[in-house]
């Protein structure tokens, strides 16, 4: 007889629930399992920058020089469109559910460490001085600048010499790196059950009382958002969303339990390619720079949250506040950490600007991996669905995937 196998999906969600029963039976006395989490996010991490790099090197080498700037145009826009109302549908559901009325904020003593960095600094730091430093720094969207640029250069010479010797040993290069990320992968049952016991057994539900209706309305609103942006996609590449939505269930599970765009991004693009039919090329570019560039989750955050901080000390938002609101929650988004308490990074640099309190900040940091949880999901899957809009117009989707029932 025929051995069943489950799939990674079932096993991830089997893993989720054992680690969640086994936090909440045994509680702090399980601290110590979050080794073996760390040691799954860790193998993940190590091959991701090289990844990045690979990915989009290959897949800016592969494209006509010529069209490599309609691509990008095309790319940016979807990015900054679905980012601009990610963060308009956070401060709707701010002004209209008022999570933070009625709220007192407890004192704190945690340090609140703010950023200064003006708008020359912040354009600045996007351009490696070092690669290789960028690299070792994790610091994503310098290596994808460098990649692009790199690919644009290789691509040049490909279609100067009408072949390229390099052009082979990056993709090979890129197949032994996926090899490894297979591998690790197969840890992710094990790891992600391991993270879920420790959260559930040191943190509890007692630490997101105070703010569980900002979680609430937070969630409610980003899974609405999605469901939104499904059909929408659907719409536009005329298929099923039903379909759609079941295509995505794997990466949403990693994202949602591991709370990190990076470590998603092997699934990714895995599944965009393999699940969604979108083809290697478009896949290789987009959702890597989706990852640094087209953050929907933590700019539905940060305007909500923001909006939520005014109404706790009753400072009062007009329109012109809330559209104020709105443009920076969009524009922290760009080149954020793309790993968990990335969102704490950008909440640091967003309410300074809007002169809201500091403790704010930490009080908000109670509940990051919480928040975290769903702002990552969209981070990802909005990637994953900008990235089938741009392949249906370059005509790199393959329908055979996507309408398929892998």
């Amino acid at each position: 007889m025929k051995k069943m196998k489950l799939s990674m999906t079932v096993q991830i969600m089997i893993g989720m629930a054992a680690g969640l029963l086994l936090g909440i039976i045994l509680g702090d006395k399980v601290k110590d399992i979050k080794l073996i989490g760390d040691i799954f996010l860790r193998l993940i991490q190590m091959s991701v920058v090289v990844m990045i790099m690979g990915a989009v090197t290959e897949s800016v080498a592969n494209l006509d020089p010529k069209e490599l700037g309609r691509f990008g145009v095309k790319m940016l826009f979807w990015f900054l469109l679905t980012t601009v109302l990610a963060a308009v549908t956070g401060a709707a559901l701010g002004q209209f559910f008022l999570p933070g009325k009625g709220l007192f904020l407890p004192a704190t003593d945690q340090i609140v460490q703010t950023s200064d960095k003006g708008l020359y600094n912040i354009i600045l730091d996007f351009l490696p001085s070092n690669i290789v430093q960028s690299m070792a720094n994790s610091n994503m969207i310098q290596v994808i600048i460098f990649s692009v640029l790199f690919g644009a250069s290789l691509g040049s010479c490909r279609v100067k010499k009408g072949r390229s010797q390099l052009m082979g040993v990056i993709k090979e290069f890129n197949e032994v790196i996926l090899g490894i990320v297979h591998k690790v992968m197969n840890l992710a049952p094990l790891g992600i059950g391991a993270l879920l016991a420790y959260t559930a057994g040191t943190t509890g539900i007692k630490v997101i009382m105070p703010l569980i209706r900002f979680l609430l309305i937070f969630a409610c609103g980003s899974l609405l958002y999605l469901g939104v942006m499904i059909a929408f996609v659907s719409f536009y590449c005329k298929t099923n969303p039903l379909n759609v939505g079941r295509k995505l269930c794997n990466m949403t599970i990693v994202a949602f339990t591991t709370t990190s765009s990076a470590v998603t991004l092997p699934t990714k693009m895995e599944d965009s390619e393999k699940k969604l039919g979108v083809s290697k090329k478009v896949s290789g570019i987009v959702n890597p720079l989706g990852m640094t560039l087209n953050s929907n989750g933590l700019s539905m955050f940060l305007a909500l949250a923001c909006i939520t901080v005014s109404q706790i000390y009753g400072i009062p938002l007009p329109m012109p506040q809330l559209v104020r609101v709105i443009i920076i929650s969009t524009l922290a988004c760009l080149g954020t950490v793309a790993v968990p308490g990335g969102g704490l990074v950008a909440l640091a640099t967003v309410v300074p600007a809007l002169g809201l309190p500091l403790e704010s900040i930490a009080f908000l940091s109670s509940i990051d991996w919480f928040s975290g949880m769903f702002r990552t999901i969209l981070n990802v899957d909005i990637d994953a669905l900008v990235a089938m809009m741009i392949a249906k117009d370059e005509k790199e989707l393959d329908y055979g995937i996507l309408n398929g029932n892998q």
